[in-house]
């Protein structure tokens, strides 16, 4: 399955259709284009009389390009959902056959293997060879930007149309009430005045309205439909000249943006930890300040980048904080990994899957939870996209009326994984206590708070003997090595609408981390190896624990953000 994926992504990046980046993928874009090209020259070519050998040739070009052209669109197909998350699934993969680019692909390509069932005259065929020129388009940036000034012009367009549809056909009635008193026999009813004025604006080509008025005011609608003849394409020339200026400068806008996207993502450079583990990790955040002074990118840009961006959260870390413990505001990025329409799924083939609920809100938690499943090598499930900011919606607490429509993909991935014999789910959030509380990591899976027993009816656990020695010995771990103390529904209990009632699972229970632990403790990072192994030692020992390579030595050039991270 992991292979697969990862051949799907590189065929994803072969089909970008982008002719400015620097990957190797690029040459097959232009062999695409080239083969384009000799094939609409083939269908020109056959349209000569040549020789029998020559004929022969262009047919082995047709038949070469046909079955080249045949493997890419199957496999433009196949890769559609790596291309654009709204591709995913069955209706994805219709919804792309019936794309502009996605048709064009289809009708140019399949047609030419009905000739093996149906009695069609192979010649008719070719005429859908010549649509395949339309698939340059594709890789064309003036195209694309002409493409964008119709559609940001469409409203003023079509507003246009119907005040010209309406105007003449106003006068081609007052123009045959004239006209029909002066030559009954040619205007004989409403129609032909109506074909005859909107003939004037493409030049009558076919002769088909030759029944010129002869009346003075026949004559006067004339003049001013031939005014309105020049409106036609004068009005809607202006409209598209204003959107090509428009889409000019948007398509510059966004240049700049993806610049700045891949600056602040290239500010995360790995770094190693020299005090505690020795281990090469993305840093945890980034200050908006240091971007600023460091990458010169204005404060605006930074929002407008992360705004935009599919892998960076904006936080203040005052929500890191307890408001009674006086915290400072201070804007910080944070990057995270994205595979998903929701955010993110890596299956590491494991019986325990790390789970974080609210990536978007809570970005620190996010990265805590995604590193605990690497170097414990679970599986990781997130959710960092929001569909709606105005109403953020957590994955957490599942309220009744949630109408979210990436939630029903989020628990879907979560129960595939948790479909394993004795599977274990944990969420992982963040807690913001007064740091002179007591625990600082909470194991919740009792519905009640202060209730540590083992006998709630309505728990997500099962298998409570494990359960029960994974907690002593995180506990113990967390305590001699850190001064860290645990407790068991101390602080916080689980709710009826809680995740874990909505999945298939073997065992849920959640853990929340006091904030200031990860976030402001210099050894977070051996905190995060001491959980991930203590989890791996008690709740599957039997699969091999193995710190991912990348993490151990730095690969130069390949360590920027989260995405250069190997699932």
């Amino acid at each position: 399955m992991k292979r697969i994926d990862k051949f799907k992504n590189g065929l994803a990046r072969v089909f970008d259709d982008n002719l400015h980046t620097k990957q190797w993928h690029n040459y097959v874009d232009y062999a695409i284009i080239a083969l384009i090209i000799i094939s609409t020259l083939q269908v020109f070519v056959s349209t000569f009389d040549v020789s029998k050998q020559f004929e022969h040739v262009l047919r082995w070009i047709d038949l070469i390009t046909t079955i080249t052209f045949t493997i890419e669109v199957t496999l433009r197909i196949w890769v559609a959902d790596k291309l654009d998350l709204k591709y995913k699934g069955i209706w994805g993969r219709i919804r792309y056959i019936f794309s502009f680019y996605g048709f064009i692909d289809v009708v140019s390509t399949y047609p030419f293997y009905l000739t093996f069932w149906l009695p069609i005259p192979y010649s008719l065929l070719k005429v859908f060879r010549v649509a395949r020129l339309f698939r340059v388009f594709r890789y064309m940036r003036s195209f694309k930007l002409l493409a964008k000034a119709f559609q940001s012009k469409k409203e003023e367009l079509w507003v246009s149309v119907q005040f010209l549809t309406i105007v003449t056909v106003i006068l081609s009635f007052v123009l045959f009430f004239y006209e029909h008193q002066a030559q009954p026999e040619v205007y004989d009813n409403g129609i032909v005045s109506v074909v005859w004025a909107f003939a004037q604006y493409i030049g009558d080509p076919g002769g088909f309205a030759e029944t010129p008025p002869i009346t003075i005011v026949g004559r006067l609608i004339a003049c001013v439909i031939g005014v309105l003849g020049i409106a036609i394409f004068a009005v809607p020339a202006g409209l598209i000249g204003a959107g090509f200026t428009e889409a000019m400068a948007d398509d510059k806008n966004k240049r700049k943006i993806n610049e700045n996207i891949r600056s602040i993502v290239h500010s995360f450079k790995f770094e190693k930890d020299q005090q505690h583990t020795s281990l090469f990790v993305v840093p945890r955040y980034k200050e908006v300040n240091t971007i600023t002074t460091r990458k010169f990118i204005p404060f605006n840009d930074i929002l407008e980048a992360v705004k935009e961006s599919d892998c960076l959260h904006l936080y203040d870390m005052v929500n890191a904080m307890n408001a009674a413990d006086h915290p400072e505001s201070k804007l910080v990025v944070f990057n995270y990994k994205r595979n998903t329409v929701y955010g993110c799924c890596i299956d590491r083939g494991s019986r325990v899957t790390i789970v974080s609920t609210s990536g978007n809100t809570e970005p620190a938690s996010s990265w805590l939870a995604y590193h605990i499943a690497k170097l414990g090598g679970f599986n990781y499930v997130a959710k960092e996209t929001e569909t709606d900011l105005d109403n953020p919606t957590s994955y957490y607490n599942i309220p009744d009326d949630t109408s979210c429509p990436n939630l029903q993909l989020f628990l879907d991935d979560i129960g595939r994984l948790a479909s394993r014999p004795n599977s274990w789910v944990i969420p992982i959030l963040g807690a913001i206590g007064l740091k002179s509380r007591e625990t600082q990591f909470h194991f919740c899976y009792n519905t009640t708070k202060h209730d540590s027993s083992y006998d709630d009816p309505k728990a997500l656990i099962k298998d409570y003997i494990t359960f029960d020695k994974m907690y002593k010995y995180v506990a113990e771990v967390l305590e001699n090595n850190y001064g860290y103390k645990s407790d068991k529904n101390e602080w916080y209990a689980i709710g009826k609408q809680n995740v874990g009632h909505h999945i298939v699972a073997g065992n849920v229970f959640t853990l929340r981390v006091e904030c200031f632990v990860y976030m402001f403790d210099n050894r977070y990072l051996q905190v995060i190896k001491d959980l991930a192994e203590s989890f791996h030692q008690t709740l599957e020992p039997e699969r091999p624990l193995v710190i991912p390579a990348e993490m151990l030595k730095r690969n130069n050039g390949k360590d920027f953000g989260m995405q250069d991270y190997i699932d």
